[in-house]
């Protein structure tokens, strides 16, 4: 497949590589594609769906500019993946303790650590980069988070909403873990903080938006600055709240399962996240909010719902897509429609072969609430290509 659908009437085009979009996601598209420093056209992904002020799933270049809530406020989001040397005839029939050493192992929801997890590596730079940020930006978290270290305890941790934690088959029956998450609360500070600075701004300059999420900071001002660095530090500290997390679950397995090791590099890709980049004879700030890099060898995970397929993927470095490509299957139902369209015993059925909670708090994450990720890769068989093919087998939800 290709591109599927062009909107032309705006001031710079936008690409959706679907059919499947709704009209509200539309108009945030068209929105954003009618601002004045948006590079060549925006580019929305398979998955495409109404985020807050940018559209999940979207890829957007700006020239001197970013939009802080076109990262939005889970800066760094991601997925990480590592196959191991188990295969499936190694898993016990009843994975019921494979979950629960994995749920002892890592906080989930709003609970953390008791004490900091960050490896000693990283801890300097952590806690060094968070101090430049809130020595010019002291409100941006409370005192009482800043005493608590409430952010160093959350390193390691899932989080709830859509993050999870998963131990996948493939199709030759290798044994794979997969997790997705991201920075946590400082992240949500972070990122609120800077969407409310850019209203504020832009307010003063008395400049009218759309939607006034799409309030940006202009490249040079010192708020600006603040931005990327704060947005840099956010990245980094999701990423290694991934590391630390997938090696607490591996520790976890061990103690559940027979001894193995790890048997290919890690991938950990970010889908919320701006970056650099060199697109269509200009230098750059590309956003991609719901969307994973997917550059010519690029190696990336697109996760299905908790009942779905996954995959693990090869970018193709497709220019029209800004090397890009969806980040998963997408919502297709809010979380509250979801809650009112099904049941507990509909999860279950949803879920049936999959070692997870299967209770009504988990609801809004049905399968059913989800785009069909087999179509959303059919849709995107010219961003990538499939290394892999993954079912889970255990699901961890937040």
């Amino acid at each position: 497949m290709a591109i599927s659908k062009t909107i032309n009437d705006t001031r710079v085009p936008v690409h959706i590589w679907t059919n499947d979009i709704d009209a509200a996601a539309e108009e945030q598209l068209r929105n954003i594609a009618s601002l004045p420093f948006v590079h060549h056209h925006v580019a929305a992904m398979p998955d495409v769906h109404l985020g807050i002020g940018a559209t999940v799933g979207s890829v957007i270049p700006t020239h001197r500019a970013i939009i802080p809530a076109s990262v939005g406020v889970d800066i760094g989001c991601g997925m990480m993946a590592v196959k191991t040397s188990l295969s499936a005839r190694q898993l016990p029939d009843n994975l019921a303790k494979v979950r629960h050493a994995i749920e002892r192992s890592v906080p989930v929801g709003f609970y953390m650590h008791k004490h900091d997890r960050t490896p000693t590596a990283a801890a300097s730079k952590v806690s060094q980069g968070l101090k430049q940020i809130l020595d010019k930006h002291p409100k941006l978290i409370s005192r009482k988070a800043e005493k608590d270290q409430s952010w160093a305890r959350q390193i390691g941790t899932l989080g709830g909403g859509n993050h999870f934690i998963e131990v996948c088959l493939d199709t030759v029956g290798n044994v794979w873990v997969m997790l997705h998450s991201g920075s946590r609360g400082i992240g949500n500070q972070i990122g609120r903080h800077f969407i409310e600075a850019a209203k504020t701004e832009l307010e003063k300059r008395g400049v009218t938006l759309p939607d006034k999420n799409l309030a940006w900071f202009d490249e040079g001002t010192e708020l600006f600055n603040d931005y990327v660095f704060a947005v840099d530090w956010a990245q980094d500290y999701a990423a290694t709240n991934r590391e630390v997390m997938m090696a607490n679950v591996i520790e976890a397995m061990k103690a559940t399962l027979p001894e193995f090791t790890i048997e290919d590099t890690a991938i950990n890709c970010h889908h919320n996240y701006v970056a650099k980049e060199q697109h269509f004879d200009a230098e750059v700030y590309v956003t991609r909010k719901g969307a994973i890099r997917a550059g010519n060898g690029d190696l990336g995970i697109i996760p299905g719902s908790m009942g779905a397929r996954s995959y693990i993927v090869k970018g193709k470095g497709n220019a029209d897509a800004f090397h890009s490509c969806a980040h998963g299957a997408g919502r297709k139902m809010s979380r509250t429609a979801a809650r009112k369209a099904f049941s507990k015993d509909d999860l279950v059925k949803q879920t049936r072969g999959v070692e997870c909670r299967k209770d009504k708090a988990v609801i809004d994450e049905i399968p059913a609430a989800y785009k069909d990720i087999d179509a959303v890769m059919a849709n995107q068989s010219d961003l990538v290509e499939v290394v892999a093919t993954l079912k889970q087998v255990v699901c961890v939800k937040g």
